[in-house]
């Protein structure tokens, strides 16, 4: 994603970096640092790694006068691979990337070449308020950065560090000001977020959080959470999604397996059977709920019989939007010791887990048809047909609907079909927060 308003900032992976791709716009702009390309770089597979290179190579030749700074996980745990690299200026660590000082620095010519700490030393995450992004239909809020487990898997917590939180005020005031601005919806986001609160005091549970945003926060009209450990889902979070008609019916779990021999080695805290009793239980009380899922292929040792049980998974879960990762090998992480599965089987048990979950896309899309989805309009243009709008339901399915609305628009759509992978509709009236929120449709 580059976007060449102000500093061109190109940002790879999660939404915790997108959210703080905005924090760093912001603080160069108010620095006044210009001429510069910012790579926000992701370590959590070797690919990751390698497009950050690529990048890095591409807006060198593309502006090769403008100062280039790495930063993000890749830039953190192996800051030398970028520094090495003839085309990079300047390399910043999580930490440092969040400090306005960090770019006044970098606009006076004082910067080191090289400003990554130890992120374990990091004791907390500030609430970085931001009043607007780009896009002006939702926006992402950080409640919690790093991560206190060890998956056997996972090099994030170097990049990142140990968990720690948002206190609750922060993150309620920075989503009032954002429902200020005019957005519709809010996603909360972090590295680990159903951990959040473990370090504030009195150790608040993550659903106390989300209570206290609906509550505080009545003109919100759309709160979303972002990828969450389902065996950790405390019990006011659970009341939350079974009972509370603005915080959207669409979950994605991190699952990353099928077999519990697999999720054992992975250093998973949740089993099978676990993952498959949180999908059912949340489904009977809301049966509209659409489930999303990361699952990992070709992890160590696993056999052809373990990847069966995680092509089981996803129809016992009845899981639609998955996103697929053929395991890669992460210098100093257990996993890299054990014994391995060739990449080529590693692949090809991916396409055929990516086959079965665009059939449950196609079912899903299937089942919408003729139903009424509210709809939040996030993009608008024009073609030959005249004006269009998209944006995502409340399960998360992109729609795209004919006429002239405006971005953070909240539209009743009746779906006809679908085209190319997105839903297809016809927009019946727009719905304000307050109708939103009483659950109309």
């Amino acid at each position: 994603m580059t976007d060449h308003s102000g500093p061109e900032i190109i940002t790879f992976g999660c939404r915790l970096n997108a959210y703080e791709s905005e924090v760093m716009r912001d603080n160069a702009i108010a620095a006044g640092l210009e001429d510069v390309v910012i790579v926000n770089s992701c370590a959590v597979t070797a690919e990751a790694m390698r497009q950050a290179r690529q990048a890095i190579r591409r807006a060198k030749r593309a502006r090769p006068d403008a100062r280039l700074i790495v930063t993000g996980c890749g830039a953190q745990i192996d800051p030398k691979m970028f520094l090495d690299m003839p085309d990079v200026d300047h390399v910043l660590g999580n930490a440092e990337k969040m400090r306005p000082r960090s770019f006044v620095d970098l606009a006076m010519g004082t910067a080191e070449r090289l400003l990554v700490n130890d992120i374990f030393s990091v004791g907390e995450t500030a609430g970085h308020l931001i009043d607007g992004f780009r896009e002006k239909a939702r926006a992402f809020v950080q409640i919690q950065n790093g991560c206190n487990h060890r998956c056997t898997f996972c090099i994030i917590p170097y990049g990142r560090g140990n968990s720690r939180s948002v206190p609750a005020g922060e993150v309620v005031e920075q989503i009032k000001r954002l429902v200020d601005h005019g957005y519709g919806e809010v996603v909360l986001s972090g590295v680990d977020i159903t951990s959040w609160g473990g370090d504030l005091p009195g150790t608040p549970p993550l659903g106390r959080l989300v209570q206290q945003i609906l509550k505080h926060v009545p003109d919100l009209p759309r709160l979303r959470i972002s990828s969450i450990d389902s065996i950790e889902v405390d019990a006011p979070l659970f009341e939350a999604m079974i009972s509370e008609p603005r915080l959207m019916p669409h979950l994605h779990l991190s699952l990353q397996a099928g077999d519990n021999m697999i999720l054992k080695r992975m250093k998973r805290r949740h089993s099978r059977e676990d993952a498959i009793a949180f999908c059912q239980s949340v489904r009977a009380h809301r049966p509209e709920i659409v489930f999303g899922a990361d699952i990992i292929t070709g992890f160590p040792t696993e056999s052809e019989a373990m990847f069966q049980n995680s092509l089981k998974l996803v129809e016992a879960c009845d899981l639609t939007w998955l996103h697929v990762f053929p395991y890669s090998e992460r210098v100093g992480t257990p996993a890299a010791r054990m014994p391995q599965v060739d990449v080529p089987v590693r692949k090809e048990r991916a396409a055929r887990l990516r086959a079965l979950g665009e059939a449950q896309v196609d079912r899903y899309y299937a089942d919408c048809v003729g139903k009424t989805h509210m709809v939040l309009v996030e993009k608008t243009g024009s073609g030959p047909d005249g004006p269009w709008a998209m944006g995502h339901s409340e399960g998360f399915a992109p729609v795209r609907m004919q006429g002239d609305y405006a971005a953070g628009a909240i539209m009743a759509v009746v779906i006809d079909g679908q085209e190319d992978g997105v839903l297809q509709g016809r927009a019946q009236q727009s719905i304000g927060a307050a109708q939103q929120m009483m659950g109309v449709k």
